[in-house]
């Protein structure tokens, strides 16, 4: 994994809209360090960095560039009922609906 994306996870999820605009600074300029395409093990690292909110549009990068990944984010399961809308809005921009067991678990 490139460094680039290393001190991005190390970071953990977004904040939420109650972060200070230090913090959202910070995050941005950590996603927009992170060259692209993005790999699929780092796009599946990534996709575990959505915060509680959009963070003032700043989830909505994070999905982008996780979708310069040249596949669909291996995942062994459907969101469930309790996954936040990012995830449910990245399995269905994948089309993972539509993917075999086989491919979920390449």
């Amino acid at each position: 994994m490139r460094p680039e994306v290393r001190t991005f996870l190390a970071d953990g999820p977004l904040p939420d809209w109650d972060a200070d605009e230090e913090e959202i600074d910070r995050r941005v300029k950590q996603l927009e360090a992170i060259p692209t395409p993005v790999t699929r093990n780092e796009a599946q690292a990534l996709a575990a960095c959505f915060g509680p909110d959009d963070c003032y549009g700043v989830a909505w990068s994070l999905l982008h560039l996780i979708e310069t990944s040249p596949g669909p984010v291996p995942a062994v399961a459907p969101p469930g009922p309790d996954a936040d809308d990012w995830h449910h809005t990245l399995w269905n921009r994948w089309g993972n609906h539509e993917l075999t067991d086989e491919d979920l678990t390449r």
